[in-house]
């Protein structure tokens, strides 16, 4: 795994541009990590771990070129099984730095899926341009998916994959 840092400079350039050096469009899919069981830093759930497999065939032909997950075992849990699928490492991001990571996307363009929580998700859709909508709802909520795509504009998607509240 990668630890994601940017450095002042970095943040500076990126918050300056909407899309990525070299004029690409960014496109980035968003989620919460799947069910999880109790305690601290908790493993998934027997439903989680088929939700992350689910997020594989759901997502196999979004063109995604990285991944990046919180460091919480339930986050990289559900990021692994598609970053594996796609020969990736899954990077590390702070999720109590949103904003930075929102300039960081921005400033990289491309395709990426980013797994993060109930809390964190919808205001990085937000801090991306788009629309988080209503919160998610932390005890059941493990099934959406936003898509936000930025350019000239920005357009948010938002899905939903797997049954609702567990699979």
């Amino acid at each position: 795994m990668r630890v994601f840092a940017v450095g002042l400079m970095g943040v500076m350039l990126a918050g300056c541009a909407s899309v990525g050096p070299q004029g690409d469009e960014l496109d980035v899919y968003l989620v919460r990590h799947a069910e999880k069981l109790g305690g601290e830093d908790p493993a998934l759930t027997a439903a989680g771990t088929e939700r992350a497999q689910l997020l594989v065939s759901e997502l196999a032909g979004a063109g995604i070129e990285r991944v990046h997950s919180s460091d919480t075992r339930r986050t990289r849990d559900t990021a692994a099984p598609i970053a594996q699928a796609l020969g990736v490492e899954v990077e590390l991001y702070d999720p109590r730095d949103l904003p930075a990571m929102a300039m960081f996307l921005k400033g990289e363009g491309g395709t990426h899926l980013v797994v993060g929580h109930s809390n964190t998700t919808p205001q990085l859709v937000e801090f991306l341009g788009g629309d988080g909508g209503d919160p998610i709802v932390e005890a059941t909520e493990y099934d959406r998916l936003y898509r936000v795509r930025v350019g000239k504009t920005v357009r948010t998607d938002q899905t939903t994959f797997g049954a609702p509240g567990g699979i």
